[in-house]
């Protein structure tokens, strides 16, 4: 049902709060735009530029055991202080907080850069330390980013013309996630990894100098105390639970050891005392009476679903695509840009036309029908699905997805008062990132256990009708994939399994070095090293009882002993041809079931995304379908049919 109803009940506007949005003219905002878009570019250009680069990283700085936490540094400081940065650029204004944020990231990037130096000596331990600190500082500017970027659209545009914009924000995403890995993998190969880093600096400055220049303060009027007590409580609440999350997933402890309940415990806690703070603070960092509001309540319900879902669709889909289609780690970035073109359709378009229609609720209904029928096509995938066929998927999936992130802002941010923007725009990024982490973690437990289970019955099936040495060399290869599997993320870290090509050569070599050692032994005459020759086990078996028909006489000649170096060459070239022959029914036979077990379970996976993705769904049918204000003529300084086309 359409509704049209006023805001919900709250305090007064503060007093001398300014509506941007009128005031300010459109070049001006345009400028303002690009800084902020640049900001943002920031944040998410290094969520995917690092990954490509980190297994040279690890190697350089010999770091493998601290290869995660590069990331997991990153992740905990970004999203425990998404909902402080929002609430703090309620009250001191938007660009305070998004300069800060972009200085620290760019303090971050430099230190991360210069990581290993030897100028920083042994700081931390050692350089692959000093790097997962100085992510954590860039994470700490990238919540910033992140959370206030969302809030500038709202405060320099009218509410019915915030859904052009919002739609970039999104895309900006997508496009990092193309740009990511292919400038990454550059800089890593043709310059060096430390420029991954160094990248951010000249970005961010020009960043900075757009928003320094056009950007005013953007305050909401707010003059509260701030909530000391609470942020420190969310963060308490949000970085055990992240931690416990991700030990979880990457088996580093049980899910029922001490360490992972512990930190579930400390989260549990800090979240209750949080909730009993907030009541009655009179300027809470994340104010409760928010829930009261249903698109608020719902919104960021379905974003924290959104979230589980999304992140997981990328992850395992890059896994299928490597350990399925071949394609390479490096390429599996750009190997997704189907999906990524797809998200920045429907983040734009979706956008366009929830600003012209008036109404937002319909076309998040049908995005998430289309990410739920990507997922329900994706989990279709099988060891022998075209490559065509997943592009299609991936483009459906991305359609689906790409109206989520503008749509959600669209919904809050004219749900809420003006001077509420900052923090219920954050909020629900904090929420999504939220549920990004959760369902990272269960779905990466769902791929272990997968693994574990379907490797057996694709082993089993590959080895029907086979030879017992095929079999034997299978059964092999079965336990140290099981191995691997159960090891957890971090073992398997950069690690890369040997190819067809790799293992024939190794066979080859092992033959040439046998026959080095039987040549020798023969050459020299000596009947005590020929019986030594006789005893040694490590020659295959047919040869040995071949050696012991050999009397010792016969190689006390040069003539006898070329005629029996001419009979054990014949015998070893047979049994390596053998051998070679092996390897390959058995290396064949072996990535087939490796592919059947990652499509199995990936698949299964993507069924489970349908489930998270209807519960996404169900939590936007109760949500009001709130008509936006239409624009009156001059609103903003907007010139109608002219913006977009000036961006």
């Amino acid at each position: 049902m359409t509704q049209n109803s006023p805001l919900p009940s709250g305090p007064q506007a503060p007093a001398g709060r300014i509506n941007y949005a009128e005031v300010l003219d459109f070049p001006t905002k345009r400028l303002i735009l690009v800084g902020t878009l640049l900001g943002l570019f920031l944040a998410a250009l290094d969520q995917t530029i690092v990954a490509t680069a980190l297994p040279r990283i690890s190697s350089e700085l010999n770091g493998l055991s601290l290869y995660a936490w590069v990331t997991t540094a990153y992740l905990l400081a970004s999203t425990a202080l998404v909902p402080i940065y929002g609430k703090l650029s309620d009250i001191y204004g938007r660009k305070p907080i998004l300069m800060f944020g972009i200085v620290l990231f760019l303090i971050g990037s430099a230190l991360c850069g210069a990581a290993g130096e030897p100028f920083f000596g042994s700081l931390f331990g050692s350089g692959m330390m000093q790097l997962v600190v100085f992510r954590a500082l860039q994470g700490l500017g990238a919540a910033a980013l992140t959370s206030v970027a969302f809030a500038i659209i709202a405060d320099i545009f009218a509410p019915a013309d915030r859904g052009r914009y919002q739609g970039l924000f999104g895309a900006v995403f997508g496009i990092s996630s193309v740009i990511g890995p292919l400038l990454g993998g550059f800089l890593t190969d043709n310059v060096s990894w430390r420029w991954v880093f160094y990248v951010n600096l000249p970005i961010g400055l020009i960043a900075l100098a757009f928003i320094a220049s056009k950007m005013p303060t953007l305050a909401s009027g707010l003059k509260p105390k701030v909530d000391y007590v609470g942020a420190v409580l969310i963060v308490i609440f949000t970085v055990p639970l992240l931690l416990a999350l991700t030990f979880g997933a990457d088996k580093t402890y049980a899910w029922t050891s001490g360490v992972v309940l512990g930190l579930f415990a400390l989260s549990l806690a800090s979240l209750i005392t949080f909730i009993f703070v907030e009541r009655r603070h009179e300027s809470p960092i994340l104010p409760l009476t928010l829930f009261k509001n249903p698109t608020f309540a719902w919104g960021v319900t379905a974003r924290f679903f959104i979230g589980a879902a999304f992140l997981g669709a990328i992850l395992f889909l890059s896994l299928y695509l490597v350990n399925v289609q071949g394609v390479s780690a490096t390429a599996a970035g750009t190997a997704t840009i189907p999906l990524t073109l797809g998200l920045i359709f429907g983040a734009i378009m979706s956008g366009q036309i929830a600003s012209r229609l008036g109404y937002y609720k319909v076309l998040i209904i049908i995005g998430l029908c289309l990410m739920m029928g990507g997922f329900l096509l994706l989990s279709t995938l099988n060891a022998d699905t075209p490559y065509g066929r997943v592009i299609l998927y991936m483009i459906v999936l991305g359609l689906g997805i790409g109206p989520a992130l503008p749509l959600f802002n669209l919904a809050i941010q004219n749900a809420v008062h003006p001077w509420e923007i900052g923090v219920a725009t954050s909020s629900g990024q904090f929420f999504q990132q939220l549920g990004s982490v959760l369902g990272t973690a269960i779905f990466g437990a769902v791929l272990s256990s997968g693994l574990a289970s379907n490797a057996d019955k694709s082993f089993r099936t590959v080895e029907v009708g086979q030879t017992p040495a095929v079999v034997a060399q299978l059964e092999d290869t079965r336990k140290k994939f099981a191995s691997g599997t159960s090891a957890g993320g971090n073992s398997r870290a950069g690690a890369a399994a040997p190819t067809l090509e790799q293992i024939s050569k190794g066979v080859s070599d092992g033959f040439t070095k046998q026959y080095g050692t039987i040549e020798a032994a023969i050459k020299s005459g000596d009947p005590a090293k020929f019986a030594a020759l006789k005893a040694d086990q490590t020659l295959p078996a047919g040869l040995r009882q071949g050696l012991s028909n050999i009397p010792a006489q016969a190689i006390a000649s040069p003539q006898g002993q070329a005629g029996v170096l001419a009979t054990l060459k014949s015998n070893l070239d047979a049994a390596q041809a053998s051998v070679l022959s092996t390897v390959k029914t058995s290396y064949a036979l072996s990535a087939r079931a490796v592919k059947v077990t990652f499509a199995t379970t990936i698949s299964r996976i993507y069924l489970i995304s349908i489930f998270v993705a209807l519960l996404a769904l169900l939590s936007v049918l109760p949500m009001p379908n709130l008509k936006m204000p239409t624009r009156s003529k001059g609103d903003g300084g907007e010139r109608p049919g002219a913006a977009m086309a000036e961006i």
